[in-house]
C-alpha cells in the first residue's frame, strides 16, 4: 500500500507580491517550496510526492525530479491541477492520497502524520483549527454586523482521502472547488477534521512571509551523506586526485578526469542533499562532460546545497590506494577542495589508507575513495 503526497504550487499568488510567484521567493535561506517539499520527504510514512507545476515554472522540474519526486504539470484552476496530479498516480497502489497547498511551508511532520493515520479509521480526513475570535460583517471599511463562530473552523491542509474515492469524486465533480473537502463532501463522502496547527499559516500576503521566517528560522535541519568511488588503472603519466595533479606511472580511466576523490566527496554532497548522484546530473552518455574537469561536479554540488539553503559543514574523503603517495599531497588537495566549496580549510579532510595488498587496490589495479559530508540548515 502505498501513500502519496500531491503538492499543489501552479497558482501565481499575486496578492503576496514580489517578482515570482510564492512558491519561489525565498524564506529561511531558500525557495519557499523545497520547505514545503521536505517536510513531506521528512515524513516516514510518505512514498511518493508528486509536484503540480506551472507551464511556466517547468524549468524547475529537473531538480525536483533528481530529488525523487513526480512532476505534474498545472491546470486552470487549482481543482484541475489537483486532477492532474491524481492522473499521474494511475496505475499505482497507492491508497491514501494528501493534498497540499504548496503556500504552507511550516506544516509539521507530526501533523502530516496525524492526517495519514486518520485515514485507517475514515475515508477522507483534514486539519482545521477552531475560529475563537469574534467575527464581523464589514463593507467599505466599517463594521456591518456580527457573524455567529459557533461550529466554524479554519480550514487546512494537507487533506487526506481514500485515493479511489477521491478520484471517482473528481470524475463527477463539476466547476471549481475552494478545496478537496468540497469536492469529496460533494461526492458525499464524510470528512473528519483532525487538530490543525496555528504555525500551519498559509503564506499570502507579503507580512506572512515574515512570520513563515520566524517559524522556520527555529527550526535546524542536520543531513549527512556518502560516497564512494572507484576507477582503475589506465595508460597515462599521471593522476588527478581531490584537483591535485600527481606524477605517475599510469593515469585513472574514466568519461571525464577520472578524480575519484572529487567524485566521492560531490556524491556524499548530493546524497546529504537527496538529489541523486553525479551520473544523473552529468550522465556519462553526454559527450559534454567527455574528459571533464571533476570541479565542474563539485562545484554544481556544493551550489546546489547553498540554493537549499545549507551550509556545509565538513567533508571528509579517504583515498584508498597502495600507490601513489597521498600523504605529501594532501594539504594541496585540502586547499583545492576547500576553495572550490568555499570552506575554510579546517573544514576539509583528505586522507589516505592502503587496502594491505589485499583486492583490487591491493593489487595495484586502480583507486577507490569514501567520503561524508555533513550538511547544516540553520
Amino acid at each position: 500500500m502505498t501513500t502519496a503526497a500531491i503538492i499543489v504550487a501552479a497558482g501565481r499568488g499575486q496578492r503576496a507580491g514580489g517578482d515570482v510567484p510564492k512558491q519561489w521567493q525565498h524564506i529561511a535561506g531558500r525557495a519557499l517550496i523545497w520547505h514545503t517539499i521536505d517536510a513531506f520527504v521528512r515524513t516516514p510514512e510518505i512514498d511518493v510526492i508528486v509536484v503540480v507545476l506551472n507551464s511556466q515554472d517547468m524549468h524547475h522540474r529537473t531538480r525536483i525530479e533528481a530529488a525523487g519526486h513526480k512532476v505534474a504539470p498545472g491546470g486552470e484552476t487549482r481543482s484541475a491541477s489537483v486532477r492532474n496530479g491524481l492522473t499521474m498516480l494511475e496505475n499505482t497502489d497507492t491508497k491514501k492520497i494528501l493534498i497540499h497547498d504548496a503556500a504552507r511551508p511550516c506544516v509539521g511532520c507530526g501533523l502530516i502524520s496525524h492526517v495519514i493515520n486518520a485515514l485507517d479509521h475514515c475515508t477522507a480526513a483534514a486539519p482545521a483549527l477552531m475560529v475563537t475570535d469574534a467575527l464581523w460583517t464589514g463593507a467599505d471599511g466599517h463594521v456591518t454586523g456580527t457573524q455567529d463562530r459557533a461550529g466554524l473552523y479554519r480550514a487546512q491542509t494537507p487533506q487526506g482521502f481514500d485515493y479511489r474515492l477521491l478520484v471517482k469524486a473528481y470524475d463527477r465533480f463539476e466547476g471549481t472547488a475552494a478545496d478537496d473537502v468540497e469536492v469529496a463532501r460533494a461526492a458525499g463522502m464524510d470528512v473528519r477534521i483532525v487538530p490543525g496547527d496555528e504555525d500551519n499559516l498559509k503564506v499570502t500576503l507579503p507580512g506572512d512571509f515574515a512570520r513563515a521566517e520566524r517559524i522556520l528560522g527555529n527550526r535546524m535541519d542536520i543531513r549527512s551523506g556518502n560516497g564512494f568511488d572507484v576507477h582503475r588503472f589506465g595508460p597515462g603519466d599521471h593522476v588527478t586526485l581531490c584537483g591535485v595533479r600527481l606524477a605517475f606511472d599510469r593515469g585513472l580511466r574514466g568519461h571525464s578526469d577520472a578524480d575519484v576523490g572529487m567524485h566521492a566527496v560531490t556524491d556524499a554532497l548530493y546524497g546529504a542533499l537527496a538529489c541523486g548522484d553525479i551520473g544523473q546530473h552529468f550522465p556519462p552518455s553526454d559527450p559534454r562532460w567527455k574528459g571533464a574537469d571533476s570541479r565542474i561536479f563539485l562545484s554544481h554540488a556544493a551550489g546546489l546545497a547553498r540554493e537549499m539553503g545549507f551550509d556545509i559543514s565538513n567533508v571528509d574523503c579517504t583515498l584508498i590506494c597502495e600507490m601513489p603517495k597521498i600523504g605529501p599531497h594532501a594539504e594541496a588537495m585540502r586547499k583545492v577542495m576547500a576553495q572550490i566549496m568555499g570552506l575554510d580549510m579546517s573544514r576539509v579532510s583528505i586522507k589516505a589508507t592502503t587496502s594491505e595488498k589485499l583486492g583490487f587496490t591491493g593489487r595495484g589495479e586502480g583507486i577507490a575513495a569514501m567520503a561524508s559530508a555533513t550538511l547544516v540548515r540553520p
